[in-house]
């Protein structure tokens, strides 16, 4: 489950569902990430204002990659109420978390310092990682392999049974409902305006 409020610069769709098979330990694994924009601070409180398809994906997910600018402080005071807000949602679950900084090839505009960073981990539990997604790929691809072997230990150590949120149907990609939903409404309208010539 990622959360990129500052995703303004990145090339993919925002709110893209992406798979991926790999192997961790002898292990084959099956990876869904689920990027979820559109999360903001409510009008001058501490509580989130998110799509319902960010409740399903928090609701599903087996492992949680919080990612913030370190060129945004904004991105970063958002991470603490998201955390909250998953917390309603899986009170009693010990669920993997890693909190990203991104951006760390800017630290001419950086606004959040790495103290900033590891004590926001520590606070709500996670793993804390400084990448830079453009110039080097390979610290985000060790952050989630790390957030991958957490999960699969404590998929593991739960003795056969699974968490509630394993049973559930992954979503698909919100890019593709988009999609279904325009094409109706398109239809709808040229349905009308015609009736009405």
């Amino acid at each position: 489950f990622v959360t990129v409020p500052d995703f303004n610069d990145l090339t993919f769709p925002p709110g893209a569902l992406y798979s991926r098979k790999f192997t961790i330990e002898g292990e084959q694994i099956s990876l869904q990430v689920q990027d979820t924009p559109f999360v903001s601070l409510e009008d001058d409180t501490d509580s989130i204002c998110c799509q319902e398809q960010i409740n399903r994906s928090i609701y599903w997910a087996d492992g949680f990659v919080l990612v913030f600018s370190i060129t945004d402080y904004e991105s970063y005071r958002l991470i603490r109420p998201l955390h909250h807000h998953i917390r309603k949602i899986h009170p009693n679950a010990n669920i993997p978390l890693l909190l990203m900084a991104n951006k760390g090839d800017l630290l001419r505009a950086r606004q959040v310092s790495s103290t900033e960073g590891l004590q926001l981990a520590s606070e709500l539990g996670g793993t804390y990682y400084e990448v830079s997604a453009r110039e080097n790929c390979e610290g985000v691809h060790e952050a989630f392999q790390q957030l991958c072997q957490e999960v699969s230990r404590m998929i593991g150590s739960c003795n056969g049974e699974k968490r509630r949120g394993l049973h559930l149907v992954r979503p698909k990609s919100p890019n593709m409902q988009d999609l279904k939903r325009r094409l109706k409404q398109a239809l709808t309208s040229k349905g009308k305006s015609a009736t009405t010539l």
